[in-house]
């Protein structure tokens, strides 16, 4: 398409091509793929004791280990929905005394992101405490979630104490099968001999 600027001069509109994945690309996908499919196999349904454990896991990793609250908090709706079913199903929960609160970019609609997250959590959005709005740095980032990060908090000294007791439980070694413990405690020592430094002097 061409257009003309105010001095007479044509002006053609570029229009982006989009390019077609090469060889390496279409390789990588397919394993992706492929790999998908075979790991929603191998997990297939969680049992309750599945889903106990993988909530408790993932508090362990992404959880507040400070005392007198639940609260976890993340970018990803996936994680934030597994948390919330973890918690509903495993803990007597006051669902009044729940709060979300948001971390957005200023410039981002504050709006739609409320609805987002209170749909994800299943939290009203009166429930939802004053957003944090960060002013976007450049320097830092460039790459913003729509509706920024979300956190929710449960306030409860028991709840807390029943849900660190489970991440102790699953972190100690007993709970590890039989044989883990000591498997993996020869491949760290593996790894450290073959990847230590020589001695000064050795050849």
């Amino acid at each position: 398409m061409v257009r003309w600027d105010t001095a007479g001069r044509s002006t053609r509109r570029r229009t982006a091509r989009r390019r077609q994945p090469n060889r390496l690309q279409r390789a990588k996908q397919a394993e992706i793929d492929e790999l998908l499919a075979d790991d929603r196999e191998r997990i297939g349904r969680l049992s309750e004791r599945d889903l106990l454990v993988a909530g408790v896991a993932l508090y362990a990793g992404e959880g507040s280990k400070t005392p007198g609250e639940v609260r976890f908090t993340n970018s990803d709706p996936a994680m934030m929905r597994l948390f919330c079913a973890w918690l509903r199903c495993f803990f007597e929960i006051d669902e009044s005394r729940r709060r979300v609160r948001l971390y957005l970019h200023q410039g981002l609609d504050l709006d739609a992101a409320i609805r987002h997250w209170s749909d994800v959590t299943g939290v009203p959005s009166s429930q939802f405490r004053k957003p944090y709005r960060a002013v976007p740095d450049p320097s830092i980032r460039t790459a913003k979630h729509s509706f920024g990060c979300g956190s929710i908090g449960y306030t409860c000294t028991r709840t807390h104490r029943a849900v660190m007791g489970l991440v102790q439980a699953l972190l100690s070694s007993a709970a590890l099968p039989s044989g883990v413990a000591q498997l993996a405690e020869r491949r760290t020592v593996n790894a450290i001999v073959v990847g230590s430094s020589p001695t000064p002097g050795a050849s």
